[in-house]
């Protein structure tokens, strides 16, 4: 008796209110991403109630999360109903799935082909609208020790202090690095300044004894080995 009563409350509920009652009485998997959302910011506007509000901002983003994901605080603002709390809201959620997938990752942490290594960079460095530079530090069974961001905003042999590459590998006691960095543009060709840091940096690491396995351009959708294009 008690859950047909629950059922049948649904109806009393406010529309704005209902999601979290779909949630209580169905699972979280039962809910749209639009419900989803909806709970998030709790109400709509005069016009919509929040999950048709929420309906309408996932039509703009192409009906993906992940493009969502990109949007800034006043691409959520255009939307009547939408003010700053609810977009922070919005947009500390998707950063918390993002960092769920790529801690998800980091499961895998043995590194065993360029491929491995692109799922474990795209949900950092896919989506950036700026260059970021990472190392990738590994041990002996090629796992991965840490990671580590070097630079923010430009790749040239300048913007990467090359002592910089091999202090943490030292310290922890890494014996190879693989190196990534992101085209924001989404091409997948290798500039004339990659090129160039890369053997600078591999020069470097045969004077320590450590390894260069690789180096990854990373884009949205795919990316560009140095290792299986046989230039280390």
């Amino acid at each position: 008796m008690e859950g047909e009563h629950s059922t049948l409350s649904i109806k009393s509920w406010n529309e704005d209110d209902r999601p979290r009652e779909k949630l209580l009485l169905k699972g979280k998997h039962a809910l749209s991403e639009a419900e989803l959302i909806a709970i998030l910011i709790g109400s709509g506007n005069r016009n919509e109630d929040a999950v048709q509000l929420c309906r309408r901002i996932l039509q703009h983003s192409k009906q993906s999360l992940k493009e969502l994901g990109k949007w800034s605080m006043d691409d959520f603002l255009q939307f009547k109903g939408i003010g700053q709390a609810k977009a922070l809201t919005i947009m500390a959620a998707l950063e918390l799935g993002r960092r769920k997938r790529n801690e998800e990752g980091l499961k895998t942490e043995k590194i065993n082909s360029s491929v491995s290594v692109f799922e474990l960079m795209q949900p950092i460095l896919g989506e950036l609208p700026h260059e970021e530079f990472w190392v990738l530090y590994l041990n002996n069974s090629n796992k991965v020790l840490q990671k580590q961001q070097l630079s923010k905003g430009g790749i040239t042999g300048t913007v990467v202090d090359i002592r910089l590459v091999f202090k943490p590998a030292i310290q922890m006691g890494a014996v190879a690095v693989i190196l990534a960095h992101n085209h924001p543009s989404g091409t997948l060709k290798p500039s004339a300044a990659d090129l160039q840091l890369t053997k600078k940096i591999i020069t470097a690491g045969e004077s320590l004894d450590i390894k260069v396995l690789d180096h990854l351009i990373v884009t949205e959708k795919a990316y560009f080995s140095f290792a299986d294009e046989q230039m280390l």
